[in-house]
Formats: structure tokens, C-alpha cells, sequence
């Protein structure tokens, strides 16, 4: 299995990262082959909005960083994308990455019944967030699994981790940890 997994937060191995490195070191001890991209490192702009993707090419037009990143999720069999909570969504560096993942759609992704251009593949959606609430921003997966599904992600998984960040203990508990890895070994079987 290709696994491609997606680092949106711009600090570099603490939470989120730490959660999906624990899910992708858990895979690949089942064989898993791992791919990784740092989205902060990458120089890249947001969708532009020019529908050039729907008007006759079947990708997406911009020329840089994320270029490869795209082309990378349509080798891979699963994706994670993990963040932390930033002002109660992702943070921009995802979103941004989300936003240009349009180009997957077809042009008559609204009305097609296969509305994606990516064979179906499964999701792993690793969030972390420093307030302890649960309940609070519990929303943020719910909006993005809808276009996540019609982009073809036809398993989607959330880990999620409330709590930790850098204004409390800045470390992720053993047991999203071992989530992460139950997770892994579901989706490996």
C-alpha cells in the first residue's frame, strides 16, 4: 500500500505530526511504502479560481511546489492529512492544499455519480487542538468530509486529539498514540 501523508501544521514534528507519524510508522510495519510532505517548507498558492481544471485539463494548471504533492495523491492508495486547530479550522497551509485538491473533481462533479477523477482511496484526518473541549470545533471535520468523499475518499477516519498544544503539555498522550496505530492496523488489513 502508498501511503501519502500531509503535514499541515507549521511547526515541524509536534502534535499532529507526531499522531500521523504514528499511524504511518505503524503501517509500514506491515509494508507499507510512506511518502511525506511538509506543506509550511513548500512554496505554493491557493486555488485561483480560473476553472481551467474543468475546462478541458484534468488537473490543476499552477506550476509549483504543490504540483507534486497532487500528483502524489493520485499514486497513493491512502492519505493522511493532519493539522492542528488554528482559529477553529485547519490551518491555512492545509486549506490552502485542500482548496486546489478542485482540480480532482470533474467538470460535472455536481451532477456525476462518480464525481472524482481519483480511483477511490481511504483518508486518515488527524486533528490536534490545545483546548480541551471537545465539543469545540468538533465541527471541522464534518465540513470537509463531504468534499473529501467526493474527491473519492471512500474510507475516512478522524484521530483526534483535544487538550495538548503549546499553552498546555506539548506532547500527545499514549493514547491517541495507540489510536493511531489501531487505526493503521485496521486500515492495513
Amino acid at each position: 500500500m502508498n501511503i501519502l501523508s500531509i503535514f499541515g501544521s507549521p511547526r515541524s514534528g509536534k502534535n499532529s505530526a507526531s499522531i500521523a507519524n504514528r499511524f504511518t510508522d505503524t503501517a509500514a510495519s506491515f509494508g507499507a511504502d510512506i511518502r511525506n510532505f511538509e506543506l509550511n517548507r513548500l512554496t505554493y498558492r491557493g486555488c485561483q479560481g480560473c476553472y481551467a481544471c474543468k475546462k478541458g485539463v484534468d488537473r490543476c494548471i499552477l506550476n509549483d511546489d504543490l504540483t507534486q504533492v497532487l500528483a502524489a495523491v493520485h499514486e497513493a492508495d491512502l492519505v493522511v492529512l493532519s493539522s492542528p486547530v488554528y482559529f477553529g479550522d485547519v490551518t491555512s497551509q492545509l486549506k490552502g492544499f485542500i482548496d486546489r485538491t478542485f482540480s480532482f473533481l470533474k467538470p460535472e462533479y455536481m451532477t456525476s455519480h462518480e464525481p472524482s477523477r481519483l480511483s477511490p482511496k481511504k483518508l486518515v484526518f488527524v486533528l490536534s487542538q490545545g483546548h480541551p473541549d471537545d465539543s469545540m470545533f468538533a465541527d471541522i471535520f464534518p465540513r470537509y468530509e463531504t468534499f473529501l468523499k467526493w474527491m473519492g475518499f471512500a474510507e475516512r477516519r478522524l484521530i483526534r486529539s483535544c487538550g495538548y498544544g503549546p499553552l498546555t503539555v506539548d506532547s500527545v498522550p499514549e493514547k491517541i498514540l495507540k489510536q493511531a496505530e489501531d487505526v493503521a492496523r485496521e486500515l492495513m488489513e
